[in-house]
This record gives C-alpha cells, structure tokens and sequence, in this order.
C-alpha cells in the first residue's frame, strides 16, 4: 500500500506526528487508493513558515517568469489528461465524461493564468495638481491560505492558486481530504515546472489543518466549501481583527424556471442534467425545479421518467450517467433530507433510497430523488442537501417565480427555460 506526504519548503516529508488517513474510491470503497498525513498545528506552522520566507524572492521574480512556470505546469498536466481523468472518476466518483471536462479545464486556467503574468499591470491617474503624478502599482499580499472541497478537487484549487502565484503570492494549500491524490498530482507538476522551494506548500489533513491554518500569519485565504465551515471560519478572521483578505465561496439553493412556452422536453433534459449531473454535488446545481401552473403535469411526468431512467454506477466499470455520493458522510445527508422532505409533507414521486445489490453494495450509491407538492418554506426547498435531489415545484407567472427564485438565503447562481426573451432578459 502506498503512503504519501505532504510537500514542505520543497521537500516531500511525513506529518511531524506520523499519522495518516485512508483515501477509498467511493463507488468501490475496497479499493483503497493510498493512505495521506493527518497533519497537525505543527505541520501547518511548517508549511507557513516556509511560505513566508520564500515570499520576498518570489514576489521579486519577473511576473513573465512566474507565468512561465504556471504554463510548463499546465503543459505537464496536459500530457497527463487520461491518467488524471481516471484517477479523479476513481478519487472522488465523477463519470469519465465530467472529469474529463474538469481536467481540461483545469489545464486551461493555468494556460489563462500564465498568461497574466504579462497582463498585471496599475494605472496613471490625471492629476488635479501641478508637478503632481499620480500611479497605482499591484504588489503581492505575502502568504495565502487555500482551502478546498473534494467535488472539483483539481479545477477549484487551480482557479485559487495559479492567480495567487502568477501575482506573486506564496500559498500553503489544505485539499480536501476525501481527495487528496488529485490534488498532489497538480502540486508534483507544479514542483515539476520548477517552482522555487516554499512558494507552494501541501498540507493533508482534516478539521485541525483547517483551523490551523485560519489561525496562522496569513495574509490572505481563499475557502470553497460549507456554508456553516465558511460561516465559522469568517467569525474567526474576524474575530482576530487581523486585517487580512479573505474569500468565503458557499452553497446554493439554485432555481431553474421553466415558463410554459418553453420547449419542455429541451427543459427537462437540462434541468436532469443540471440537478442530477455530478451526482447534484456541486453548488451550482439546480436543486429547485420551478415551472409554471400550465405546464406542470406534463413536465413533471417528464422529468420523473428522465429521472428513473439515469443510469447510476461505478464510472470506471461500463456507461453510466451518475457516479456515487463521494462519501458515506454525504450519502446518510442525502438520504436524511428525503426523511426531512417526507416529514414536512412533500411528496416523494421518484427515488429516495440508497441503491442496494451486486456493486452497489460497496459503493455509496443514491438513486435519483424527485419531490413534488413542495412549499417555499420546507427545508428541503431552502437548505443545501449537495446530492441528486431536486425539488419540483409550481408557480403563476413570472412575478411569482422571480420571488420564488429570490425566497432562498443564497444568491449563486439561476436559470431559465423560455421562447421569449423579453420574460429571459426580466428574469435576468
């Protein structure tokens, strides 16, 4: 079995208490990928430490030249696209098809980021005073902390750290640790490009890395995840009256409206692939399905049929449309939302159960979940559940679906399925 280790000051090294964690396929959970530090507060410190005294060289690095270390590592990424697409479908349970957009993607923003390292550029400003000149110059914050989650555990770490670099920033960067072999291959060809020792450093670990590194002298952080993790990590920056930079990218509780005059069956495909692509694990999935009165039943009747017919398995085992739930943890918050949803009188039409027999015995495994007669105040239409559950619900007019859309705490992201524009362009 393989042991791996976190990457300090340019070294590859242990925790300093030498324990680890498993990191298991979700769709398999036999097969064991390999086992990663459990880093501590000393770790963290560590890794700080070294970012902090690589920073005055990088900052002073000519910002072409740190551009040109992003894009050999994004070349290096490049010529390991189908090894990389594998082992993220195998890590964190996509299908081949959604890692594989992930991956390129990923290669893409550090080719974009690369780039900027000839683009950073300030500003001259006309003065309102004689012999007075006045410019602006961008100078690097110092060290960044990056933490992310485990359901694009290349792309959202890529899009944090290439322009971190790129500007002349230092990072310590704490992965997920339901996915941390996807993101120590972006670290090693990072390491591969010739990155100086120190100016990235990957720590592995848990909840103690986490607050660790909210803790430390940082002077940014950058965090992808939970609303109640970001929500306690922005009253701890702010409770240290530090003023640094911080960053807080949540959940959502996303709305796709479809008006009666939309083409329905085009409707139904993309809000199926909306809420249920990337097993509905991503914060922009659209977990509340609002139609209008008059075209209701016919797209509900729809959109269950496209629901039961998903198919759901291993992705590295044959086609399937829908990989597993990435943990166990996640899988009984899906299934606790169903109980939720059933308690709260919504109507399950579709789904609800933990897919049992054959594979799906070692895997976490959800059929697709539809709920109908459901009401803007249940918790399962204003709560982030992250999993294949979608809420439809009915409205009259365009008026009513806007403040349905709005009736959530979250502001991420909306869609809309219409002939007409001008209703496009109102709910816009």
């Amino acid at each position: 079995m393989s042991y791996f280790k976190n990457f300090i000051a340019g070294e590859w090294r242990p925790s300093v208490e030498e324990r680890w964690f498993k990191d298991v396929n979700p769709a398999d959970t036999r097969d064991v990928l390999g086992f990663f530090p459990d880093s501590s507060e000393e770790d963290v410190g560590e890794a700080v430490d070294a970012a902090r005294e690589a920073f005055n060289g990088w900052a002073a690095t000519p910002p072409s030249e740190r551009g040109g270390i992003l894009l050999r590592g994004a070349l290096f990424l490049e010529e390991q696209v189908e090894e990389l697409v594998k082992l993220l479908s195998r890590e964190e349970g996509k299908t081949l098809a959604e890692s594989r957009i992930e991956v390129l993607r990923t290669v893409e923003i550090f080719k974009f980021f690369a780039g900027a390292g000839h683009r950073l550029k300030g500003e001259t400003i006309p003065s309102m005073r004689r012999g007075v000149f006045i410019y602006t110059c961008r100078e690097p914050l110092g060290v960044v902390g990056v933490i992310t989650p485990w359901n694009f555990p290349i792309a959202i770490p890529a899009w944090k750290i290439a322009p971190a670099l790129v500007c002349g920033n230092t990072v310590v960067f704490k992965p997920s640790s339901l996915t941390p072999m996807i993101a120590q291959k972006m670290v090693e060809a990072l390491e591969r490009a010739g990155l100086p020792k120190g100016v990235l450093n990957l720590v592995h670990g848990g909840a103690e890395v986490g607050r660790s590194l909210v803790a430390s002298r940082l002077d940014a952080i950058s965090f992808t995840g939970s609303h109640e993790v970001g929500s306690e990590i922005y009253k701890r920056l702010a409770e240290t009256g530090r003023m640094i930079r911080y960053q807080m990218e949540m959940g959502g509780k996303n709305p796709f409206v479809v008006m009666a005059d939309a083409d329905l069956d085009r409707a139904v495909t993309l809000a199926a692939k909306s809420a249920f692509g990337l097993t509905g694990q991503a914060c922009t999935a659209a977990s509340r399905i609002l139609v209008e009165e008059e075209a209701f039943d016919v797209f509900l009747r729809k959109f269950v049929d496209a629901a039961s017919k998903i198919r759901v398995g291993n992705p590295l085992k044959g086609e399937v449309d829908m990989g597993p739930a990435a943990s166990e943890q996640q899988l009984e918050k899906d299934l606790k939302y169903v109980e939720i949803g059933k308690q709260e009188g919504a109507k399950l039409v579709c789904g609800g159960e933990r897919l049992m027999g054959g594979d799906y015995d070692y895997g976490y495994f959800m059929a697709p979940t539809v709920f109908t007669d459901v009401t803007k105040d249940m918790r399962i239409a204003q709560e982030e559940i992250f999993g294949p559950v979608a809420c439809v619900m009915r409205f009259k007019g365009l008026d009513e679906a806007i403040e349905l859309a709005n009736s959530v705490e979250y502001g991420l992201c909306a869609g809309i399925c219409t002939s007409s524009l001008s209703k496009a362009l109102e709910f816009a």
